[in-house]
């Protein structure tokens, strides 16, 4: 595994190497560079315009300009985005991308665990109405044109019943008279979530060391305990309500990303189990006398988490870059959307910064992707 650990390192070092050098010649290749924009202006004359050129480098010949975003990208400075003048690309990157990856990691994990009980519930027992109900909703929303919907569902939960916000991250009106930033309660936000996180895995751990089924089943209960725990503390917080603002701009976006994405986990489960359930094990466990519950969750769909797995890692990793649909859509400060602005200005150094990222995450979901096969089938080795 060593070996194959190293090989992977300098293949992945390659890789990295041709995303940032095509990244950069396909940015490059746009008519025009940043200062353009300034062309637009009358009022500014024709040296002043080259000043500007100048200060941001783009007076250089282009082999030069590349040869230090290279040293720069491997050095780690990005430098300063064009955009976002004077803030560093990575001061934007570490504010926008806590952004996506809450969001994109919340809605892959809701849409991963609903279609994951559907697939294998479908599976199972072929032929009802709630197979064919779950497929045909599944396949409708897997397939819809996502900005009507997103936008279908800000005018039913946003305009007609005013339940939830239209988007962006907070609301002006509720932050006037903050005393703190909204990246400090995002951030304490992420942190009580990781906690939580922490805590309730320790829980299912302990309960579940200790082998007695009785014990197992106060799981649920005591993460709920928890859950309201941690809600009562937000609550009586002094900035709770500054939170629940934030909050409530996220639920529309999660709904929307979930409710089209949950398909993909609940076909592909579908088939996995379908698969599974002819196995020899299956019918053996069923031949033992087994409960049906016991037989599907134990051994046909446990069996079947191979491909489902993969795809849940994939989507984890990919989510970084987010959608940029939905976040031009809801106006979702996040990667996506940032990137897309830093092309259109022609950005490059958010640019670089932001496929750097994306690039590196990528090939490491691939990783990741091939350890997990070691362990969730023992038939796989790497010599």
């Amino acid at each position: 595994m060593t070996g194959y650990l190293v090989r992977r390192a300098g293949q992945m070092v390659l890789t990295l190497f041709l995303i940032i050098t095509v990244a950069f010649f396909l940015v490059q290749a746009q008519p025009g560079d940043y200062a353009s924009f300034y062309a637009l202006n009358p009022d500014l004359p024709p040296d002043v315009r080259e000043q500007i050129r100048a200060s941001f480098g783009l007076d250089k010949p282009l082999w030069e300009q590349y040869l230090i975003h290279l040293k720069n990208t491997v050095t780690g400075n990005f430098g300063v985005s064009f955009g976002h003048f004077p803030r560093p690309v990575m001061d934007v990157l570490i504010e926008r991308v806590p952004r996506t990856a809450v969001l994109f990691l919340t809605a892959t994990v809701f849409s991963f665990y609903i279609g994951f009980f559907l697939g294998k519930a479908i599976a199972w027992r072929r032929g009802g109405v709630l197979e064919y109900t779950a497929t045909i909703s599944g396949a409708t929303l897997f397939t819809v044109f996502t900005p009507a919907f997103a936008l279908m569902m800000i005018w039913i939960f946003s305009f007609r019943l005013g339940w939830l916000p239209v988007g962006k991250f907070l609301d002006p009106l509720v932050w006037r008279h903050a005393d703190v930033t909204a990246n400090h309660v995002f951030g304490q936000m992420l942190l009580t979530a990781f906690l939580f996180t922490v805590f309730a895995f320790l829980v299912l751990w302990a309960l579940r060391k200790t082998g007695r089924v009785a014990l197992a089943r106060w799981a649920g209960p005591l993460i709920a305990v928890g859950a309201v725990v941690v809600l009562l503390l937000w609550s009586i917080s002094s900035v709770g309500g500054l939170a629940l603002d934030i909050l409530k701009h996220m639920v529309l976006p999660i709904v929307t990303l979930t409710l089209i994405s949950f398909a993909g986990t609940m076909l592909l489960t579908r088939n996995s189990m379908l698969e599974t359930v002819r196995e020899d094990y299956v019918m053996a466990a069923r031949a033992k006398g087994l409960p049906e519950k016991q037989v599907r969750d134990r051994h046909a769909a446990r069996n079947a988490l191979l491909p489902v797995v993969t795809s849940l890692v994939y989507s984890l990793i990919f989510a970084i870059d987010g959608s940029v649909i939905i976040e031009v859509v809801f106006s979702w400060p996040g990667t996506g959307l940032t990137l897309l602005q830093a092309v259109r200005t022609e950005d490059l150094p958010l640019v670089m910064g932001a496929m750097v990222f994306i690039g590196l995450f990528s090939l490491l979901a691939h990783v990741i992707v091939d350890i997990l096969y070691v362990y969730l089938d023992p038939r796989i080795r790497y010599q």
